[in-house]
């Protein structure tokens, strides 16, 4: 099942006036329960493709269907309720609350969603998300009381908290050491093949990659490879290929 398509997506800046092209038509689809490397130099494009399909941007020219809903045209605050319903992102820097617990800070986007929650059935629904994360013993505990590697678990729970059918993880591990980032991505992989969630991992790094079964290689704007990667997890959920 198709979840995302791209039909001739462009992105062009102004800067004064001068047109600075940054994406150059790009046509892509992305299968539910894929999970994708999406790679490129600085300057490739990927950053501001990933922007569009997490709807933090719109294109210039082109059609984004995301879960049979096409969002190009959408406005700012419509966006807004789709990236919080059907979007889930997980950064770099973690962009933890400094003063709020884990819990809390897992619980927080709940205040935004549809779901009319009480306050208890939130904290209920954060702390099975802690727990899912291998953080049930740490949830009252603030991010400076945490490791790199469990902020960022702390992260993967909050972005899951809506029950997103997609993930994105823009250099995930870019903070982390080699085995807590090993760590952060089985467990990417283990969300991907029991849960069924599409995860699209932003990453220069060809270890990271290594654990995608998708690699999209972006250069100057356009897509200049698709194919299967060799990582340990080639087979799709639920037996697709």
């Amino acid at each position: 099942m198709e979840l995302i398509t791209l039909r001739s997506i462009t992105k062009t800046y102004q800067m004064g006036d001068i047109s600075v092209p940054v994406l150059k038509g790009i046509s892509l689809s992305i299968r539910q329960g894929e999970l994708i490397a999406l790679t490129g130099s600085s300057g490739s494009g990927k950053s501001t493709l990933m922007n569009i399909l997490g709807c933090l941007d719109r294109p210039t020219d082109g059609e984004y269907w995301l879960d049979g809903q096409e969002t190009s045209t959408l406005s700012a605050d419509e966006r807004a309720l789709l990236r919080n319903s059907k979007l889930g992102f997980v950064f770099q820097s973690f962009n933890l609350l400094a003063r709020t617990s884990a819990i809390e800070n897992v619980a927080m986007p709940l205040s935004y969603a549809a779901e009319d929650l009480s306050e208890r059935e939130a904290k209920d629904r954060a702390a099975e998300m802690l727990v899912r994360v291998g953080l049930g013993d740490r949830m009252d505990h603030l991010p400076s009381q945490l490791s790199g590697g469990q902020q960022q678990r702390v992260a993967i729970a909050r972005a899951l908290i809506n029950r997103p059918p997609v993930l994105f993880a823009d250099e995930p591990t870019g903070n982390l050491d080699s085995k807590t980032s090993e760590e952060v991505l089985q467990m990417f992989e283990q969300l991907n093949a029991e849960d069924g969630i599409t995860i699209i991992m932003v990453t220069h790094d060809p270890k990271v990659a290594g654990h995608a079964n998708r690699m999209i290689r972006m250069e100057d704007g356009v897509i200049q490879g698709d194919a299967p990667a060799a990582g340990p997890n080639p087979e799709l959920p639920g037996g697709a290929s």
